[in-house]
């Protein structure tokens, strides 16, 4: 599931390099004004689109249309569009969901795999500081809010997800912690995206992202 806002340039990248074990690549265009919807469907992807903005609401979309197939679904990976993630290591990524019977895994953005400059100062000390909070609060072993990541579907439907913007990978992390679900990390790749991020790309956007970060912690940090 790939939630999208004006990717046309590297959607079809994105959708190229997913393996051949995913059965549906769905892409959620987040009420996408370029080429985005048509180079993902010319690229073999099924297209869901949700004109309201915001992070949360593209992936909601994209739940809306899994709930509906017939066929059942087993793991749901979310990556992002951009092309920041290398689709390829998917595979790494299920590995301890299915050999190991772990219910979320994340791709962790390693800093020597990392390409320079491919994360910003304040999204590196934005991760640094929530994924503290999380230990503080949680005892978690979380190193990044990576948004490659991994879940069961019938987890993922039992984490009942709310948020509608930025604060989504947090909150799925956050409730699998309160779940008592059993976690890990993979060690990723991460490289340059292409275009401008829609959020560490503005002053804006990174405030509003690490506010809603903090709101969930602190939500889910005294909450019985």
């Amino acid at each position: 599931m790939i939630p999208a806002y004006n990717e046309a340039e590297s959607i079809p990248l994105v959708i190229k390099d997913i393996p051949s074990i995913v059965t549906e690549v769905i892409v959620c265009s987040n009420n996408s004004n370029d080429d985005t919807v048509i180079n993902a469907r010319d690229a073999g992807a099924t297209v869901v689109e949700e004109a309201t903005p915001g992070y949360g609401n593209a992936c909601l979309k994209g739940m809306e249309y899994v709930a509906a197939l017939t066929s059942p679904t087993d793991i749901i990976v979310f990556l992002d569009g951009d092309y920041s993630d290398y689709p390829e290591q998917l595979t790494q990524l299920v590995v301890p969901i299915v050999e190991d019977n772990l219910d979320f895994v994340l791709g962790a953005r390693v800093k020597k795999w990392r390409e320079k400059g491919s994360m910003t100062i304040p999204q590196i000390f934005g991760n640094g500081l929530a994924t503290t909070l999380m230990r503080f609060f949680f005892k978690s072993t979380f190193t990044d809010l990576g948004p490659f990541r991994a879940i069961k579907y019938d987890q993922l439907l039992e984490l009942e997800m709310q948020d509608r913007t930025y604060g989504w990978t947090v909150e799925m992390q956050l409730k699998v912690l309160k779940k008592g679900m059993r976690y890990g990390e993979v060690p990723m790749k991460y490289r340059n995206r292409i275009g401008v991020s829609k959020v560490s790309g503005t002053m804006k956007g990174a405030i509003f992202a690490g506010v809603k970060i903090l709101i969930w912690i602190f939500k889910y940090g005294f909450k019985k």
